[in-house]
């Protein structure tokens, strides 16, 4: 009798207290919250742990947390880039440019994925020059082709007006890449304007792609032309006489 009293008043028996001192043991409770409550049963005290309540929340926005380098490692190449894409599609009075779209940002993610290591094109030799249907016939990965293309405009900058491509005028800029996509730029493994041809595609696919890959911030590149973006019906619209403005629609829209 006097055993069974003291099991009552122990707050847990000794068989429950050696069970969960087995669980604990071998690894199936750990630390932290869960941890502390198997030891406030132990000491038979029920008062629920201190929980620090006054820590500053996160409110970075999704679009600043995807605005980070995979690719570049030099600021001043990426600098460059920026500097290049934005003059492709600067900022005017029709709407924000390629810097306030993240357009260097998508290119980067870009060249740091598939995309930049020509994942699914046959890239073994030989090469030879082809002919002008059959398209670029190169050897050189486009993750290799950007970086070599940033730094060769850098060099001209540098090396013609001495001062760095993203502190020149804006119409000296546009020279020298105007000299690229004329092909006058002499440049390995790739001719220049084939390489501002893949700049220019590379930016406007920035400017107006899902903002899931890390380009077009806050839709507003597909505001800029109306686009009303992945929506998944117009059934409510359709029989409408007059035309119809639809906020933009992302992919990420359609999990919350």
């Amino acid at each position: 009798m006097a055993d069974e009293n003291d099991e009552q008043n122990s707050g847990i028996s000794r068989r429950q207290f050696l069970k969960n001192s087995g669980y604990i043991a071998g690894g199936l409770v750990g630390g932290g919250l869960l941890g502390g409550v198997f030891a406030q049963n132990f000491l038979g005290t029920t008062d629920a742990p201190d929980i620090d309540t006054d820590d500053e929340v996160d409110t970075t926005s999704p679009g600043e947390l995807t605005q980070a380098r995979m690719f570049f490692k030099r600021q001043e190449d990426f600098d460059v880039l920026s500097a290049a894409v934005e003059r492709i599609f600067p900022d005017d009075d029709t709407g924000p440019g390629a810097i306030s779209l993240a357009v260097p940002y998508f290119i980067d993610k870009q060249l740091a994925g598939e995309y930049g290591f020509n994942s699914r094109e046959y890239m073994e030799g030989p090469f030879f020059e082809g002919a002008p249907t059959q398209g670029p016939q190169t050897g050189l990965l486009r993750r290799d082709a950007f970086l070599h293309g940033v730094r060769t405009i850098q060099n001209i900058a540098e090396d013609h007006f001495d001062e760095s491509f993203f502190d020149l005028e804006s119409e000296t800029q546009d020279e020298i890449l105007e000299a690229f996509e004329e092909g006058e730029v002499d440049m390995t493994g790739i001719a220049s304007d084939e390489f501002f041809s893949k700049l220019r595609t590379a930016t406007i696919e920035g400017a107006y792609s899902d903002p899931v890959y890390g380009g077009n911030l806050n839709m507003d590149g597909w505001r800029q032309i109306g686009y009303p973006g992945s929506q998944m019906s117009y059934t409510n619209v359709i029989e409408e006489e007059e035309f119809v403005e639809m906020d933009p629609v992302s992919l990420h829209d359609h999990h919350e």
